[in-house]
């Protein structure tokens, strides 16, 4: 008989299989529909040798060090800054907006105190921030939200910024300095062999048992166990008994190009010309030398695997009845980005995991990663 099982072999059901296993001593069956392990940030080495990420970039990041030192003990890390640019105006320029993006577009030589002069100036008053849109104009302006966002944004979402909450574009910094890092946590860093090799170890107790290729209603009274620790999509787990739980897909074009370099960053930003919202290119992710590179275009569209939660007052309503639900279920936990209806970062899924492990096994939880989440897809 297995005490747990847990649906989902992704961050949030690898870090529960490993704690339960290795810090509780409990036998653990894991089971997931997918043919591997690792969720969205399954890597792989495509037919050229070289390694992708299957379902778009992943970016490890973090201010915990608590979530750093655990994972720490699966992997080594590869010291790694993450930067992007946006396609505008016929140029590359840095994203998130900084000094060299404004001095760029506008063939300026600002400093860094006249650029926020510069943001003030165009910045329009907004009474009340409700929107994704009065975030972003009353920050930088109808210009460069014209330019950079709006678009883009339609895309992502397929829905304008005016009908998104202000939550979307507020997470996106503006920046008077030359910073053209995407993130600036304290621990930023990718996996030295890849996040499946990662999850490999993590999964690799004596005590966890996994299972792929398998859905959890397959085993259902067919294998003993105790509770369950749920990471699939909450609304599919009772049936869609309230209606189904809006989200946002992508589908990935990956190509593999005989050349040592496609673009000048890891991602680049199309906001306006061209139905894909990104590509990026592995090899600056990986480090690996190859004399290929592998790149991958994103298109996001409604049909397809769930991956954003599509921040809207009446959706959020939606999943608050399937939480009060899940709070009267007894014996399942509910755990990870699908099951919370929450677009986290990877480590705010892993914090999250250690403090629902904390709650099973009644020792004092750790608060989460508090920041805002970063853009859609990394």
């Amino acid at each position: 008989m297995f005490d747990y099982l847990i649906v989902g072999a992704g961050f949030a059901g690898s870090v529960l299989a490993e704690r339960l296993a290795a810090g509780a001593g409990k036998r653990v069956l894991v089971v997931d529909k997918r043919n591997h392990v690792g969720g969205n940030a399954y890597d792989h080495y495509d037919d050229a040798g070289i390694l992708v990420h299957r379902y778009g970039p992943h970016i490890f990041h973090t201010n915990s060090r608590e979530v750093w030192d655990y994972l720490g003990r699966f992997t080594e890390w590869r010291p790694y800054e993450h930067r992007v640019r946006a396609s505008v105006d016929g140029m590359l320029v840095p994203m998130p907006i900084n000094l060299d993006t404004i001095n760029s577009l506008y063939g300026l030589s600002l400093t860094a105190f006249q650029v926020d002069e510069f943001f003030k100036s165009v910045a329009e008053p907004v009474d009340e921030i409700r929107t994704s849109e009065d975030v972003v104009v009353s920050k930088v302006g109808r210009e460069l939200y014209e330019k950079f966002f709006r678009n883009y944004t339609r895309k992502q979402w397929g829905m304008d910024p005016s009908e998104l909450d202000a939550q979307v574009t507020a997470r996106v910094p503006t920046r008077t300095s030359r910073d053209d890092r995407y993130f600036t946590d304290t621990y930023q860093a990718m996996p030295l062999h890849g996040y499946t090799r990662m999850f490999e170890n993590m999964l690799a107790h004596p005590n966890i048992k996994v299972m792929l290729n398998t859905d959890f209603r397959e085993v259902e009274g067919q294998i003993p166990y105790g509770e369950v620790i749920y990471t699939g999509p909450i609304d599919e787990y009772f049936d869609f008994r309230f209606g189904k739980l809006p989200y946002r897909s992508l589908t990935f074009r990956h190509q593999t190009l005989n050349q040592e370099r496609y673009q000048p960053a890891a991602v680049v930003n199309y906001p306006n010309e061209h139905p894909y919202t990104r590509i990026t290119e592995f090899k600056y992710l990986t480090g690996q030398e190859h004399p290929k590179t592998s790149i991958v275009f994103e298109y996001p569209g409604d049909e397809g695997d769930p991956y954003y939660p599509v921040p809207r007052p009446e959706n959020a309503e939606l999943y608050r009845r399937y939480r009060e639900l899940a709070e009267e279920t007894q014996g399942v936990w509910f755990v990870g980005r699908l099951a919370t209806y929450r677009y986290y970062n990877m480590d705010q899924v892993v914090a999250q995991a250690l403090t629902t492990y904390k709650k099973i096994t009644g020792t004092k939880a750790v608060r989460p990663p508090t920041r805002q989440p970063e853009l859609a897809g990394t």
